[in-house]
């Protein structure tokens, strides 16, 4: 793969992740506070491809000249090296370039992935296969007056297990997330939460109880509202605690913008 070559790439990844960055696409691969690095990040990639093209171009073309020149001084100084049956034998055959090797070129194809595939978020298969990653919050704090009270599910599985439903008692919530189900059917609200990027994504897992729809497929979307209650139960991956909601209604519900839950460490 050549200058040219790598030049071209680097702008197509660039590109790539510029499109990715002034769209909804990236918040498949980060959380939506990297946005800026992500675009600076393609703008940069597009820069040093222009420049990498730019100076490779001028190389080419300044070493062209120099040949030239040469050449001509060649030609001034021995006039019979002008007539092509006076060359000298050993520049009748020019000189053979190395092929690059052809395996360089594999290196595109992560690139034409993120170009071509736009992969779903992480969905129940991962969710059912992962340990619960419910962490203690550092603080607990004041809820609004609303009714319903609309939460994360994160929010409410850290306030349901590590602060025992206190500010939750007596409240009606509301949270949105996708549904799996465990091997024995139990059905669970989840949302996977982010470090940083996709590849980093933990499910935290919340108990459906109460009036649960009779058929629930996974990786539905639901809204649901319901009110607090003390049962808990324990993840069979990890053995994490997995706090439950009372469901008053439940409302399939479009997939959000950002399918991640960001709430875990903020």
């Amino acid at each position: 793969m050549n200058r040219q070559s790598q030049a071209a790439v680097l702008f197509l990844l660039g590109a790539a992740l510029l499109h990715a960055g002034t769209t909804d696409l990236y918040l498949r691969y980060v959380k939506a506070g990297l946005r800026p690095l992500l675009l600076a990040s393609g703008a940069i990639l597009i820069v040093t491809a222009l420049a990498t093209a730019w100076y490779e171009h001028r190389r080419t073309k300044t070493k062209r000249e120099q040949e030239q020149q040469e050449a001509d001084a060649a030609t001034h100084a021995h006039p019979e090296h002008a007539h092509p049956e006076h060359a000298h034998p050993e520049h009748s055959h020019p000189e053979h370039a190395h092929p690059e090797p052809r395996v360089s070129w594999l290196l595109i194809l992560p690139l034409l992935a993120l170009i071509l595939v736009a992969p779903p978020a992480l969905g129940s298969y991962s969710a059912t296969r992962t340990g619960t990653a419910l962490q203690e919050p550092l603080a607990y704090p004041s809820l609004p007056a609303t009714d319903p009270l609309p939460l994360s599910v994160v929010d409410y599985a850290g306030r349901a297990v590590y602060d025992h439903g206190r500010t939750l008692t007596g409240r009606e919530v509301r949270l949105t997330g996708f549904v799996a189900l465990d091997h024995e059917g139990t059905p669970y609200l989840v949302r996977m939460a982010l470090n940083c990027c996709a590849a980093d994504a933990q499910p935290v897992k919340v108990g459906l109880t109460g009036d649960i729809p009779p058929v629930l497929q996974p990786d539905t979307w639901l809204t649901i509202t319901g009110t607090y209650t003390p049962r808990t139960t324990h993840d069979p991956v990890n053995n994490g605690p997995i706090p439950f909601i009372k469901v008053t209604t439940a409302t399939p519900t479009p997939t959000p913008r950002d399918p991640y839950d960001e709430s875990w460490n903020n």
